[in-house]
């Protein structure tokens, strides 16, 4: 079946539920069992196998897990209670003391804090490497390296990954490799058929799609899934059957709200390339961007979260105020994959410890990610025109 067809239908039995189309909502944390025989064998039954404590899942976790699945392809799909945790998680399943962790220098902050904090706290070294290095990762392998971690494009600065040719030499170094999939969604990145053996995403983002929740996923290859099954049980992490039935309604819809964000994004990121307040825009599905030809070689498609740079004489912090302040439509939060655009200033120089920020590919000046929602893409420009206007006029 096409994704679209997956989206729709993966996870539902509706005839399991006297015709219902949803899957149903349950509420549980007991699971009663008829007998003793039943009861004493439940206890060999491992998180996600079957109903044996709300913790380890329900009908309602089972259907979302499994559409999720369909789509990212991969072995197992388990819930996480954010996308934070979806990341940190396969790091604790992965790694113990001693181990060694490359960590691309683009990854998002949390999941930088995490390895600085609680890993390192754990006796894990995480060494940081340009996201660029594309095979020549060799340089920083160890024979203790574990985990190489991937995220294309990067958080924020937009950096596209060869993870082919990374997946290639971790695992000829008995290395796993885990990536975060959340800006291309399970659509337009398919992370098994080029060497992922995990990948994690927010649901939060472009799978719920509404702004109202929040939840991440983790799904794995056959021989990733058994330790990760173990850290799941053990952690005891689970989302709220709540959550989970609205993220249930966003996938079913994802594969129609992809495509429109996608050509809005390429709409707003072409006329932004027109303005003169703009040195670059950093957008992989557009020919000018440095990581085009990885993203269109391995990617089936685009999200509509990308980057602009200011020129230099446009980025005081007077003008962004005066700009962002007083923007109709572009809101300023720090999610995005919702069906409203979103504006924010972002500082790479301030977490970076690998690589310099600005890379001389990169124009000098203030950074901007921008997610473009649902809107008409005629009302987000003229909004984009007025904050610039205020811009210039406060010098």
């Amino acid at each position: 079946m096409k994704d679209a067809t997956k989206a729709i239908h993966a996870g539902r039995r509706p005839h399991d539920f006297s015709g219902v189309v949803n899957p149903p909502v349950m509420h549980a944390s007991t699971i009663l069992f008829p007998t003793l025989e039943a009861l004493r064998g439940s206890r060999h039954i491992r998180s996600g196998d079957g109903h044996t404590y709300g913790v380890h899942g329900t009908t309602t976790t089972f259907a979302l897990e499994e559409a999720i699945r369909a789509l990212e392809g991969g072995y197992r799909t388990r819930l996480q209670c954010s996308g934070l945790a979806a990341c940190t998680l396969p790091l604790l399943a992965y790694l113990d003391t001693g181990d060694h962790l490359l960590m691309p220098d683009s990854v998002y902050g949390p999941v930088r804090a995490f390895c600085d904090g609680m890993l390192r706290r754990m006796g894990v070294e995480t060494t940081y490497y340009d996201p660029l290095l594309g095979g020549d990762i060799r340089q920083v392998m160890r024979p203790n390296t574990r985990v190489v971690w991937v995220e294309s494009p990067g958080s924020w600065t937009f950096e596209v990954q060869d993870i082919p040719a990374i997946a290639e030499v971790a695992h000829a170094g008995g290395a796993t490799v885990i990536m975060d999939n959340t800006w291309a969604s399970p659509l337009y990145f398919k992370p098994f058929e080029h060497g992922v053996d995990v990948s994690c995403q927010a649901v939060t983002k472009y799978i719920s799609g509404h702004s109202d929740l929040v939840m991440g996923s983790v799904t794995c290859t056959e021989e990733a899934y058994p330790r990760f099954q173990m850290a799941q049980q053990e952690t005891g992490i689970c989302p709220s059957p709540d959550d989970v039935f609205l993220a249930m309604r966003g996938i079913r819809t994802i594969h129609a709200r992809l495509p429109h964000h996608w050509n809005s994004a390429l709409k707003v990121a072409d006329w932004l390339m027109s303005r003169n307040e703009v040195a670059q825009v950093l957008y992989p599905a557009m020919p000018h961007d440095r990581g085009h030809a990885l993203w269109k070689r391995d990617f089936e498609g685009a999200s509509s979260l990308f980057g602009f740079v200011l020129k230099p004489e446009c980025s005081g912090e007077a003008g962004l105020a005066a700009m962002l302040d007083s923007m109709r439509l572009h809101g300023m939060g720090y999610s995005w994959g919702g069906f409203e655009s979103l504006l924010i200033p972002v500082d790479p120089p301030k977490i970076r410890t690998a690589t310099r920020w600005p890379r001389q590919d990169v124009a000098e000046g203030q950074l901007m990610r921008l997610h473009v929602g649902l809107e008409d893409t005629d009302d987000l420009i003229a909004d984009l025109s007025d904050g610039f206007d205020r811009l210039r006029a406060a010098g």
